[in-house]
């Protein structure tokens, strides 16, 4: 198959008026946990469970730390940049690693790697010499091993499932990792307490023993190398032209570029908010993390259920206007008590249209060309992220933080009403096309 064959496979169309295909099917909560019948996924969702949850301990140490020794709104954003930035120009060429060699060897490999940075950073806090110069090369390394990862990651899944199970399995990933995010938080809050930051890094590092043990563990077929006609550099290429080509697909990504600048940055400014406008200490800024995590696992666990109920476009927009309308109401209190359930809400919202947004691009991508499109979404989920935490670190120094979170769910609320208006006009003239014909 060429290269411009290769991209002009049709994706499926969506009309908008009900479930089409493996992305709105009925599942049910009956099915929520069909994934599960795949040993290979439940190897897999039990050994990243573990290292989630490590990961999340991880990031709230660091943002904490990093405060902690700089007092820099804007230096928050720059770690958090220099940690998903890599994958701004490596992210396509790791969609075609995925296409072209063995998922789980290159999902091994990155495991190992982020294990030895983590290790790595556990040993220069525990030294009492950790620069934040340090933090950021080793983020940085981090986002270059991000941009291999999580394409091969992304497209493993309906390897380790089955199509039909793919929706279902998606969902359970974003319900493990928001499980994670409500673990991990609360457990960093408590460890920082007592044993200090360093001995998080360290708990992260062994978490991913768990992941590499299950993907050894796994039964797979023998990996075909497919061959492909051109260049290494036509091939890393093709998902932007299969992106370009399909309407559907760049309204979702582009969508799911103005929320990752505009809308998850609020996360990076969320040490900054604890400790200076809420005036709360670790244990509590665990717990804020905590309830973000908590809406964000009902947001995961709610898509399967509510697909048969709702359209995916319903659920994608729906979610982006209640996350939005939560983060305001959240930047504008001063209550403790009453921000865990703002957070929740936010976290709902956000999940609905993150988990609904993945398994309907996902499902509508052809299997040869899935690692290279997710790519482009890794690179738009980690590449386009550094911009908005750069930008939320900076206007949060002029304006303050809880402005700059007003006016992040502002635009994201925007950019999805900006969405629905185009999806209806793309409606209107399909209708009135097929019509004419």
């Amino acid at each position: 198959m060429s290269l411009r064959e290769e991209n002009t496979i049709e994706a499926p169309k969506d009309s908008g008026h009900g479930p089409s295909g493996a992305v709105a099917q009925a599942t049910g909560w009956r099915k929520m946990f069909a994934a599960f019948r795949h040993r290979n996924y439940r190897l897999f969702f039990a050994g990243q469970l573990v290292s989630l949850t490590g990961n999340w301990i991880n990031s709230t140490a660091e943002g904490w730390l990093v405060y902690q020794i700089t007092g820099s709104t804007a230096l928050l954003g720059v770690v958090a940049a220099a940690s998903t930035g890599p994958m701004l120009f490596l992210s396509t060429w790791g969609g075609w690693i995925a296409d072209r060699h063995p998922k789980r060897s290159v999902l091994v490999i990155t495991q190992i790697v982020s294990m030895l940075l983590s290790l790595l950073l556990a040993a220069l806090v525990w030294s009492g010499h950790v620069e934040p110069w340090q933090i950021i090369v080793v983020a940085a390394l981090g986002g270059v091993v991000m941009a291999f990862d999580m394409p091969a990651r992304q497209s493993f899944v309906i390897e380790i499932t089955s199509r039909d199970d793919l929706k279902n399995a998606i969902a359970l990933n974003s319900s493990m990792v928001n499980g994670a995010r409500i673990i991990g938080p609360s457990i960093a809050g408590v460890i920082m307490v007592r044993s200090g930051v360093a001995a998080c890094y360290l708990l992260d590092g062994l978490s991913f023993l768990a992941v590499i043990v299950g993907l050894l563990a796994m039964r797979l077929p023998p990996h075909v190398r497919r061959t492909h006609a051109g260049s290494g550099w036509d091939h890393a290429m093709g998902g932007f032209v299969y992106v370009w080509q399909h309407p559907r697909v760049l309204t979702i990504l582009a969508l799911f570029g103005v929320v990752g600048i505009f809308g998850w940055s609020y996360s990076v400014l969320m040490p900054a908010f604890a400790r200076d406008v809420l005036g709360l200490g670790e244990s509590a800024y665990g717990a804020l993390l905590a309830a973000s995590g908590t809406g964000a696992l009902t947001g995961a666990l709610s898509v399967t259920a509510m697909s048969d109920r709702f359209t995916p476009r319903k659920l994608a927009l729906g979610g982006v206007w209640i996350f939005a309308t939560m983060l305001i109401l959240f930047a504008l209190n001063r209550n403790f008590h009453v921000a865990l359930p703002l957070l929740a809400g936010a976290g709902f919202g956000l999940m609905l249209f993150l988990s609904t947004s993945n398994s309907a691009l996902q499902t509508s991508v052809p299997d040869e060309m899935r690692g290279r499109v997710m790519g482009v979404w890794a690179l738009i989920f980690g590449g386009m992220m550094p911009f908005g935490s750069l930008e939320a670190g900076v206007l949060a120094r002029v304006v303050g933080v809880p402005a700059t979170m007003i006016i992040g769910a502002t635009i994201c609320a925007l950019a999805a009403a900006v969405t629905l208006v185009i999806v209806q006009r793309r409606d209107r003239g399909t209708a009135a096309a097929a019509k004419g014909s």
